[in-house]
């Protein structure tokens, strides 16, 4: 980092992690007033989250539309008044405020000797997720993949987040690498991975999802064939303000045996199941359908089908 870059990220942890101090129902209550003003002044990419709630769920009036985007912004601004918490929050407080339903379903297979891979979204708090050695077996090598972001302040302080309770932050051109070297040293890993970004036509699948022809990236099923590890699902729930719960579902213990791309069929299946019990806490701000099969098959032409038809 440039000297002005590390005065600025020292003036922005202070602030932030000055912030972190006030208790969470004074967060909230700041949050309400961000949310409106996300919502109905700034109308920040307003847009934007109308229009993918609209071809997302045809079904719905425009009427319920406009309450689950209110919904949206205010979960919005929890989601980052959360974020800024992790800076504080302590252990006992982490557990009590994620609730993890069955840990043994991660413990049982590191017991064996087996990695886990978790597939999740950006559905509820995802940060908070990344507290999830808490509640593992002493010992359990845990991972999350990372992408940097283009502010090295910002980047800095979620490199700060992310680990704060035990997890390993490692980037994607690293995470072959780091999980091969583990496997070498007879440690089981658990690697989690959010998939559910819109990728770049460097796509091999295409799924239905959320009433939308998807692009999908199918990095996370070649590595857990790799790894031949246990593959669960993260479905969240959130009953109540500043408080989520989360439950392992089982996606496959054999994905070396499994049809190629069905790993990936059946994460999107459950997270969009996921979705649509609250759609609100899904990130409905990106733009998740910019790039169109009709895109991949202009840019790949003849080599198109081919891409398709392999992992």
């Amino acid at each position: 980092m440039k000297l002005s870059e590390k005065i600025l990220y020292r003036l922005t942890y202070a602030l932030l992690r000055g912030m972190s101090l006030i208790p969470l129902r004074l967060l909230y209550a700041f949050s309400n007033f961000v949310s409106m003003l996300l919502h109905s002044v700034i109308r920040y990419r307003r847009r934007v989250v109308e229009a993918n709630l609209s071809s997302s769920f045809p079904e719905k009036s425009r009427e319920e539309i406009s309450s689950i985007a209110r919904g949206f912004y205010r979960f919005l601004t929890d989601y980052a008044f959360e974020t800024v918490k992790l800076l504080d929050m302590s252990e006992a407080d982490m557990r009590r405020r994620l609730r993890v339903e069955n840990p043994e379903a991660v413990d049982a297979a590191v017991a064996q000797g087996r990695s886990v891979t978790l597939l999740l979204g950006h559905y509820c708090n995802w940060e908070w997720v990344s507290s999830l050695p808490l509640r593992f077996a002493p010992d359990t090598t845990c991972a999350q993949v990372y992408h940097h972001l283009h502010s090295h302040v910002m980047d800095r302080i979620f490199m700060k987040i992310r680990t704060r309770f035990g997890a390993n932050n490692i980037e994607m051109a690293d995470i072959m690498r780091s999980l091969i070297g583990w496997k070498k040293e007879g440690r089981p890993s658990v690697t989690g991975f959010i998939a559910d970004q819109a990728p770049w036509l460097d796509v091999h699948l295409f799924v239905d999802f959320l009433n939308h022809d998807t692009g999908v990236y199918t990095g996370p099923e070649r590595i857990a064939r790799f790894l031949d590890s246990e593959v669960l699902f993260c479905h969240m729930s959130r009953p109540r303000r500043g408080e989520y719960a989360l439950r392992f579902v089982n996606i496959t213990s054999q994905p070396k045996k499994e049809e190629t791309f069905s790993i990936t069929r059946r994460y999107f299946e459950l997270l969009e199941a996921n979705i649509r019990e609250a759609p609100q806490y899904w990130l409905w701000s990106h733009r998740r359908w910019k790039r169109s099969r009709a895109d991949f098959m202009e840019y790949w032409g003849n080599q198109a089908e081919s891409r398709l038809s392999r992992l």
